[in-house]
């Protein structure tokens, strides 16, 4: 099959989230079982590109025309990866925002890049099978197809799967901007693309896509719920037959502690020493040198309510004064970077922050932490709860979407990977917590504990078949 996956970001070009890793990664592991793989995203700034492939790319929108390019990356793990150039629109300082709002014409930019993907298709040879979309960046895609491109032979055997990684952010703008997006106006009633008094591009997608998918079982099931639907809980009720939930993979390549560079000392499940060297080394990182008889906790996070960060503010002086240390990294809300800049300073031999992302820290957390804490109120997917098992890092987390899919609960079963807690509170946070400590405290349970997470395999070869099943039975 001919696949083109269209993406607003992918690693290792532009990455704000977890959508980044699964575009990088997923269209390599689906040309591993003999398909077509190709991905189009955006040249941001500072993207370099390979070769030119279009010097002009045509594309009409709304009353007029773009004329963009598209050029060529370095392929990555053989794919092939192209750019769409339009310097009006991606030539900017961040992807999406700047100084901590929106950009006032993120339609537009990427209305132009769903409209400049199936330009881009009908330069090849012959139609893809697949358009995979991601998110509502590319969710107009299907409606363009279904609108604009209904009559266009080249596509009349093309099928597009609509990927949704993240539920709460849907591109919901005025009602005005439509005949700049070259929208039909029809679109704008209830069924379609009207959401209280706006449009939003994202239910426009689930509603005009041949097929849905979402990145865990759990979730899949969540987001038809008035809890974790955000509103579009009764148009994902309507497409239950055509909505899959498959995990996100890990690429194993790139985190994988036996071979990882960042580390100071590589180890496996069968030699653990290093990982007590990459234990000193994190704390000499942030500082907390004093820690090394303490439970180290992990947190790499977004700042954000979402990912369970008034509940950790409740109780992060208590788990410290109980016993933990803690290391931190992420940006996000002010209150939350100026609260672990405070705890940091109540407690510089055991706490330490940096408000900031740094790829070769995060790889350091992960191989030196003992824990690792996301006790998230939604999570679409999770990635860092899938690596830090394979890091022997032991997960604390929130039994929602795909943290209950991948982490068994220790205090129900040997067999368990993790401590997990159901209620959305600082108690059953502090509670996991203390489950843990008392584990930890127990030399011969802790190690078994931590094997049987590093036994687990959350490949994307799994993932990657269940991708292609899903292709398949839509050509």
């Amino acid at each position: 099959m001919r696949v083109l996956y269209v993406a607003s970001e992918a690693v290792p070009f532009a990455k704000t989230g977890g959508l980044a890793d699964v575009v990088g990664a997923l269209p390599k592991f689906i040309r591993q079982q003999g398909h077509e793989a190709v991905v189009l995203i955006p040249r941001y700034r500072g993207v370099k590109s390979h070769k030119t492939l279009l010097p002009s790319l045509t594309v009409p929108m709304g009353d007029g025309l773009k004329f963009c390019s598209v050029h060529e990356a370095d392929p990555a793990d053989k794919v092939r990866f192209f750019l769409v150039d339009y310097p009006d629109f991606y030539d900017r300082e961040e992807l999406y925002r700047q100084a901590g709002k929106d950009y006032p014409d993120n339609a537009e930019r990427f209305a132009l890049l769903s409209l400049a993907a199936l330009e881009f298709a009908k330069r090849a040879p012959l139609p893809p099978h697949i358009i995979h979309c991601n998110d509502w960046q590319t969710a107009l895609v299907p409606v363009y197809l279904k609108t604009l491109y209904r009559n266009d032979p080249f596509f009349e055997k093309t099928r597009t799967l609509l990927t949704i990684h993240n539920l709460a952010y849907q591109g919901v703008f005025s009602r005005s901007t439509m005949p700049r997006l070259g929208l039909p106006p029809e679109l704008y009633n209830a069924e379609q693309i009207e959401f209280y008094g706006k449009i939003n591009l994202l239910k426009a997608g689930i509603v005009f896509a041949d097929a849905l998918s979402t990145v865990s079982e759990k979730y899949s099931r969540e987001i038809r719920t008035a809890e974790f639907g955000c509103g579009l809980e009764g148009v994902l009720q309507k497409r239950t037959a055509d909505l899959t939930g498959i995990l996100n993979g890990v690429d194993y390549a790139e985190w994988n502690p036996q071979e990882d560079p960042w580390l100071i000392s590589n180890y496996s499940a069968e030699d653990l020493r290093g990982k007590e060297q990459c234990k000193i080394d994190v704390l000499n990182q942030f500082g907390i040198s004093n820690s090394q008889n303490r439970p180290l906790i992990g947190i790499i996070s977004r700042m954000a309510d979402q990912k369970g960060f008034d509940l950790l503010q409740a109780v992060a002086s208590t788990m410290v004064q109980e016993g933990f240390s803690m290391v931190v990294l992420g940006t996000g809300e002010e209150r939350y970077t100026e609260f672990f800049r405070a705890l940091q300073h109540e407690y510089p031999a055991y706490v330490g922050a940096k408000i900031m992302y740094d790829e070769s820290l995060a790889h350091k957390i992960e191989g030196g932490a003992d824990l690792f804490l996301m006790p998230s109120r939604f999570e679409p997917c999770g990635l860092n709860q899938i690596y830090s098992l394979k890091y022997g890092t032991v997960p604390v987390v929130r039994a929602t979407g795909g943290l209950d899919d991948t982490i068994q609960d220790y205090s129900q079963s040997a067999s368990g990977t993790g401590f997990k807690f159901a209620g959305y509170s600082p108690d059953e946070l502090l509670a996991a917590a203390r489950r843990a400590l008392e584990v930890y405290q127990t030399p011969a349970r802790w190690r078994e504990l931590v094997l049987n997470g590093m036994k687990q395999d959350f490949s994307w070869h799994r993932s990657a078949r269940r991708y292609a099943e899903l292709y398949q039975s839509l050509v």
